[in-house]
């Protein structure tokens, strides 16, 4: 595949850039940064020359003086590099550090406060249909995902695969998060029915026979690793009772749809409706990082059952967006999304489905999913066009 330029804009200070591996972090670093002093912390060698010895960074940046901007690859392997980082800035040497990884666990743990607000914090996500423009497929895309590591690749799907046995498994193992894999593996599986839903923890714990809180670690894990996350309910200014609990997610399309079980008790349009709502779910939710910081992406769903799947909030921007795998609208496809502009008129409201036309019914902007993705990009100002 050709080289696509990425919406993630680089900064002239020194960042933080965090993202699941294979998102493309290392590739944009190299990119934009050609010139940079770079360390990769997943060679064997590197990785021991800095965990023992933390201090060789200093002594690396101070004997390459004319070097402006150091990039440190996967810096949770030797979070200890952060206090070196830290007190480097504080010299104010005018030397950017920028600070890849895709764990923020470690960071947490040992980021010195995260440098103290002294580096920004940015995410890398995976491909957006509008960075792709016309390769952007949308049935591929919602059977292996948007990753550039798989659509790179000559054999997507079973490269798909192995991201999922070596790093959902085995990296997780290797950085010994839990001691038993199988239990773990058996989670996966069983969470990846709550792709898109309500997550029930307690449910979840049952079916695959373990005990909760050890779900709700597993579940700290995956949103630790930046692979799942959960979206909570829109509550602002309610005028009727609502959800407490969030929905939950995986972080790209295609790994959900690796990990979801099918067979012949499973219905597929109901598996491709769960893929087409959570790569809705990460098209936006890039959108707001690389050109919305500050919004915040919602769910609806009252008590009594009506729900908008997502609700984009923020200054000048406020969205409802209901999403359907369907190539026609009916009347009652319409039926949350009316009932949230009577409660929120102020609210741009959206119906993306499967069809090829776009409409407007009731208020309601009704929009095929390619065409509403592919105008995601740094030009949409938040209003319907």
């Amino acid at each position: 595949m050709e080289t696509i330029r990425r919406f993630l804009k680089a900064e002239t200070q020194s960042f933080f850039l965090l993202g699941p591996r294979g998102t493309g972090k290392s590739t944009f670093m190299k990119k934009e940064f050609p010139e940079a002093l770079y360390l990769d912390l997943l060679l064997p060698d590197v990785f021991r020359n800095y965990t023992a010895y933390p201090e060789r960074l200093r002594e690396l940046v101070h004997a390459h003086k004319g070097n402006k901007t150091v990039v440190v690859d996967e810096v949770q392997k030797a979070p200890q590099l952060l206090e070196v980082v830290h007190s480097l800035i504080e010299e104010k040497q005018g030397v950017q550090f920028i600070l890849t990884g895709s764990s923020a666990r470690k960071l947490r743990k040992a980021g010195v406060n995260l440098l103290a607000g002294r580096a920004l914090m940015k995410h890398m996500h995976p491909f957006m249909a509008a960075e792709l423009k016309e390769l952007f497929d949308l049935d591929k895309a919602l059977q292996v995902g948007m990753l550039p590591l798989v659509l790179n690749s000559s054999e997507p799907t079973a490269s798909l695969q192995a991201y999922v046995d070596l790093y959902l498994r085995e990296e997780v193992q290797m950085e010994g998060l839990t001691r038993n894999i199988g239990n773990f593996s058996r989670f996966l599986e069983t969470v990846s029915f709550s792709h898109g839903a309500i997550l029930n923890m307690s449910k979840v714990a049952r079916e695959c026979q373990i005990e909760r809180k050890v779900v709700e670690g597993y579940i700290g894990i995956l949103e630790d690793l930046l692979l799942a996350y959960r979206i909570p309910v829109f509550t602002r200014r309610a005028k009727r009772a609502t959800a407490s609990h969030p929905k939950f997610y995986f972080f790209d399309a295609g790994i959900y749809n690796s990990l979801r079980p099918s067979g012949p008790l499973d219905r597929s349009e109901e598996i491709l409706g769960a893929a087409l709502e959570g790569l809705l779910a990460q098209h936006l939710r890039a959108w707001i990082d690389y050109f919305h910081p500050g919004t915040q992406l919602f769910f609806w769903r009252t008590s009594a059952g009506s729900e908008i799947d997502f609700v984009v909030y923020g200054k000048n921007i406020f969205w409802a967006v209901e999403v359907k795998n369907s190539a026609t609208i009916h009347p009652q496809d319409l039926r949350a999304l009316k009932a949230f502009g009577d409660d929120y008129p102020e609210a741009k409201r959206f119906l993306i489905y499967r069809g090829k036309e776009r409409l407007r019914r009731d208020g309601i902007a009704i929009e095929p999913v390619a065409e509403f993705l592919l105008r995601l990009n740094e030009s949409e100002t938040g209003n319907p066009l």
